[in-house]
């Protein structure tokens, strides 16, 4: 084990092996020759003198990559792409002089990116749609469980902790439909040529315009692509790169929004994500119990976030049909942020399959505050027994003003309840005080809402992606 240069964290601690390899140099430059051996047989269903002897020498050599000797010649020419033209060559002497015919470097390079990009994506589909899956579960668990909801972090009007969790699942709801659409309209670059005008092509060609165009087409469909982009220069528009990682950008927002959510709800003691038996809190404090996978996903959040920014930056400052500005930044930008992205919805799942609501600790600061915030109730049910409003209304304000000074200056319990049951002036007996105040009185239709959106929203992408769900994810460390 090399223990002295730097590991990516994302690698070693974080990402699946799934999405890591996605990025791995055998993937990648597999990739390439699978284009190569793509556009060497359309070339030959085009009329081009290609063999089959060529075409198969080749296939038979996609996985068998002397990656030693690209290294060395690469270091030698000072360009990847015809470092491992020449290692291609060296391994396929009979295909040797038609690889790469009529090509350009961003031939390999961009439609391998595109490639990757959209086998990067469907993991991540897979996975939203396991998180999007067990979240439900949760919030129809938990749908009719009254819990103090927070403005601003200060108690407010009751809901539930499923219809909190159901606004944790609609924003990733959000990023699945944007997902969706990015991955229905990633197109390959295609066999576009040097400045994306396709004249190396027509050349080949002999200047028959159709065999170019259904060149492109035949290349993106051997390669799983309905069609190529309509227009590129020497790239494909790093706008896409951009649309790509601004979806991976909303799921790192989402996630960072709920696991803020779950900190907060873990120090109140209301609910906890999973701990193991033998899982440490603090070095110092043994009876700690730190929220440490959501404070993962927000670390790694602010990654996505931030590094996604890369793309658009990208975008913006490319010049006229090309500009190698792009490379090196990409290299990073586009892997790391699939990685982070990869971490964020594991981590998730798996808080989520082990999740623990505290009732009782919930109960217990509903009792704290519901007292005040069912004031009015009680009021305009006195009203209704004859009693009078304002006299109602300051008499409720005192005993509410006297129960506060006992809960802020003294510490004790909320007694604003037994104050009012023990008042002359509220026309309410005990069992009438305590009907009022039910706390399933005052969610509104939490309920029928997190049903409703389940039902029209999440149960359809759930039963059509049914032969994806399942996963189970245990954190690597």
């Amino acid at each position: 084990m090399d223990t002295k240069s730097y590991k990516n964290p994302l690698i070693t601690r974080y990402a699946s092996k799934e999405m890591s390899y996605v990025f791995s140099d055998e993937n990648k430059f597999s990739y390439w020759r699978k284009l190569w051996v793509a556009l060497a047989e359309s070339e030959k269903e085009l009329g081009l003198d290609i063999t089959d002897e060529q075409i198969n020498e080749m296939k038979e050599n996609i996985y068998n990559i002397d990656f030693e000797m690209a290294r060395k010649k690469e270091k030698e020419v000072r360009h990847d792409v015809m470092a491992h033209v020449h290692t291609f060559g060296n391994q396929c002497p009979n295909a040797r002089p038609i690889i790469h015919l009529g090509a350009t470097s961003a031939f390999v390079g961009d439609n391998t990116d595109i490639l990757q990009i959209k086998e990067a994506l469907e993991i991540v589909k897979k996975k939203l749609l396991n998180l999007l899956y067990v979240m439900s579960e949760f919030a129809l668990e938990y749908k009719e469980m009254p819990t103090l909801g927070y403005t601003h972090f200060q108690p407010a009007q009751l809901t539930t902790v499923g219809k909190r969790a159901g606004l944790w699942l609609q924003d990733l709801y959000f990023d699945y439909n944007d997902l969706i659409y990015v991955i229905e309209n990633l197109k390959m670059r295609g066999t576009k040529g040097t400045t994306g005008t396709q004249a190396s092509y027509l050349k080949l060609f002999e200047g028959d315009s159709d065999k170019v165009n259904k060149l492109d087409k035949m290349v993106a469909n051997k390669l799983g692509f309905e069609s190529s982009y309509y227009l590129t220069g020497q790239t494909y528009s790093r706008k896409v790169d951009a649309s790509v990682t601004k979806v991976l950008s909303g799921i790192g927002q989402s996630l960072h929004k709920m696991t803020n959510d779950i900190r907060l709800l873990q120090n109140l003691k209301e609910i906890e994500e999973p701990f193991e038996k033998t899982q440490i809190g603090s070095s110092a404090m043994a009876y700690k119990r730190n929220p440490m996978r959501s404070e993962r996903i927000a670390a790694l959040s602010r990654f996505i976030i931030n590094t996604s920014h890369n793309t658009e930056d990208t975008a913006s400052v490319q010049w006229f049909e090309r500009t190698l500005d792009d490379s090196a930044n990409k290299r990073l930008s586009i892997p790391q942020t699939f990685l982070g992205c990869d971490s964020v919805l594991e981590i998730a799942i798996n808080i989520f399959q082990g999740m623990v609501v505290n009732e009782k600790v919930i109960e217990k600061h509903i009792n704290e505050e519901l007292p005040f915030m069912a004031t009015e109730n009680i009021i305009m049910e006195a009203v209704k027994r004859g009693g009078d409003r304002q006299d109602l209304h300051e008499e409720i304000r005192v005993l509410s003003m006297e129960a506060g000074e006992q809960v802020k200056k003294f510490g004790n319990k909320n007694d604003l309840i037994e104050r009012m049951i023990k008042s002359d002036k509220i026309s309410l007996n005990e069992k009438e005080i305590l009907e009022i105040i039910d706390a399933k009185k005052f969610i509104g239709r939490s309920a029928e809402q997190v049903d409703v959106f389940y039902n029209e929203a999440i149960k359809p992408l759930l039963e059509e992606n049914k032969d994806l769900l399942g996963m189970t994810v245990e954190l690597n460390v």
